[in-house]
């Protein structure tokens, strides 16, 4: 069967299911975002078995006229891999849940947990930029966020606690997963001195660090407004300055998911400071990099797209990008870095050690 014009009805049916879903797609992210604000990963967490959406719905707090559409939340968020149904009757009040591996992410006390990295991500502030993605095409701003908030998001941050709060609280998150780092590349640390983690925030990756290695001199180089406060240890200080200006001697720095924040004109800037730091005395160290590097040939379909929306995600929100292992080789040789090692260690990300 043919439509007026020729085309294959089918194709046709089938190719504006691939648009609604495109379309649509936004709503799996908010649904995610109903579910953790009401407790719900928690909720089934604590009950300790399959918990029967009865239970469940009996536990949240909602107001009695939302109950019938609980089972339709869970419906989708259970079809988008976040919990398992079993159905124990043919009434589906009596639909019994279990968390996925991926739901328990989003439990407040696992030590991986997601969702301030959800929270953060989803706030307003840092999804309107997406509405001013065209017209961002249109100027010579550096990216959406700007265009819509008429600053750049690191001013924005430094001017709005809330937001300021809820991205380290983000951040904090992600480094709970330092102690992977340094299970699997222990030998990366072995024999450092001295260590400056470049953009460090509240320091959980370097108190990580500090704590698996007393002999070493930790130091979170971070901006004023993040590490004012801050209470250090006998061998982690922290220090408020700017990356672009001047960074700390020390052995090693460690630049964790920073530099895919700007442009490859700002990363050669950032390695350029990196480079004299570890070679102001003398000495010859090294420079840790986390980040993804893209490799659309050797990934499963599912990791590539989660690599491509964070390279979109630089691309609003920042001024930066997700790069290859050709585009990280070409950054490092314009600084005069001679030789590197990339471990894929983080999942998407890697470990790159880079020297002079």
């Amino acid at each position: 069967m043919q439509s007026r014009d020729g085309e294959d009805s089918a194709k046709v049916l089938q190719a504006q299911i691939h648009v609604w879903n495109h379309m649509f797609s936004f709503i799996n992210s908010m649904s995610l975002k109903c579910v953790v604000d009401l407790g719900i990963p928690d909720v089934i967490h604590n009950y300790g078995q399959p918990m029967p959406l009865s239970n469940l719905i009996a536990s949240l707090p909602i107001h009695p006229s939302k109950t019938p559409f609980i089972h339709r939340l869970m419906r989708i968020m259970t079809h988008s891999g976040f919990f398992s149904q079993h159905n124990v009757t043919e009434n589906e009040l009596e639909v019994e849940y279990v968390l996925t591996d991926a739901c328990k992410l989003l439990v407040k006390n696992h030590p991986l947990c997601l969702t301030p990295f959800l929270h953060a991500n989803l706030h307003p502030i840092m999804t309107k930029p997406w509405h001013q993605f065209s017209s961002w095409f249109k100027t010579d701003d550096l990216s959406p966020f700007e265009t819509t908030h008429g600053m750049l998001i690191w001013d924005y941050f430094g001017l709005h606690t809330e937001i300021n709060h809820l991205f380290n609280d983000a951040m904090q998150s992600d480094t709970s997963m330092s102690s992977l780092v340094i299970e699997k590349c222990k030998g990366v640390f072995t024999g450092l001195e001295s260590l400056v983690d470049v953009g460090g925030g509240t320091g959980t990756m370097a108190k990580a660090i500090a704590k698996s290695f007393p002999h070493m001199h930790c130091v979170v180089l971070d901006l004023p407004h993040v590490v004012t406060g801050l209470q250090g240890s006998e061998n982690l200080k922290y220090v408020g300055g700017d990356m672009f200006e001047a960074i700390p001697s020390a052995d090693a720095i460690l630049l964790k998911w920073i530099l895919h924040d700007w442009s490859d004109e700002k990363c050669m800037n950032i390695l350029k400071k990196c480079k004299e730091a570890i070679m102001r005395e003398g000495k010859e160290g090294k420079v840790l990099v986390i980040d993804m590097v893209i490799d659309d040939e050797k990934r499963d379909d599912e990791s590539v797209e989660t690599q491509f929306l964070f390279d979109m995600l630089m691309m609003v929100l920042h001024t930066g990008k997700e790069r290859s292992k050709k585009e990280w080789v070409k950054l490092f040789s314009s600084v005069g870095f001679s030789e590197y090692k990339i471990t894929p260690v983080l999942g998407l990300r890697s470990l790159i050690e880079i020297y002079p």
